[in-house]
This record gives C-alpha cells, structure tokens and sequence, in this order.
C-alpha cells in the first residue's frame, strides 16, 4: 500500500499515523521496518501503554531518528518519527466500533 501510493503520489510526503499501542506491537507486524525506514512516523499517545511503548523495540532501535518537534516529520528523511503527547478523548474506541455509526457514540 505505501508504495502504490508512493508511485502515485510521488510529489507528497507522506507520514505514517499510528497510536503508541500500535507502536509497542509493531515489531510484530510483518516487514514493520521497511515501513519505519520509508516513511517518517507519528505516533500518538494511547493511555496506560505511553510510556510502554516510548521503551519498547521500535523506540530503541530508532531512537536516535526520534524527531523531537512533531511539525517538521514529514520533512525528515525516513527513518524519521516522534511522540505527541496529546490530550486523550474519553470514548472508547471499542465502544464506538460496536456502536457502528460511523464513529459517532450515541
């Protein structure tokens, strides 16, 4: 997919979302640092598993590519990521898959 949308789009900088949950398991996912080492990455803060994943696989291993300022990633060459701290929403987001209105819990 990352590469089709590469050839596609070859003008746009792309950077890679994911939540820290995701980030402590993407060591598990199949050719997870081809990924890290094609596209710059940001990665959100998700709760109680934070500060798990900031010390997790991925972390250390491209801990020196850490971007400390979120807003320039996508002009950084891969690999490239960095942490935002944000303000979490309370809804869970299991509950507004189950809810299936299109994100929207009632």
């Amino acid at each position: 997919t990352v590469r089709a949308l590469r050839r596609r789009f070859p003008g746009y900088r792309f950077v890679w979302l994911m939540g820290a949950d995701n980030l402590l398991q993407f060591p598990r996912w199949r050719r997870w640092s081809e990924i890290a080492e094609t596209l710059p990455i940001a990665v959100f803060a998700r709760g109680r598993v934070t500060y798990r994943a900031l010390a997790g696989p991925m972390a250390r291993r491209y801990a020196s590519a850490r971007v400390r300022d979120p807003r320039s990633l996508a002009r950084h060459a891969p690999p490239a990521w960095s942490f935002l701290f944000t303000s979490l929403h309370p809804a869970s987001s299991t509950a507004l898959r189950a809810a299936g209105k299109g994100g929207i819990l009632v």
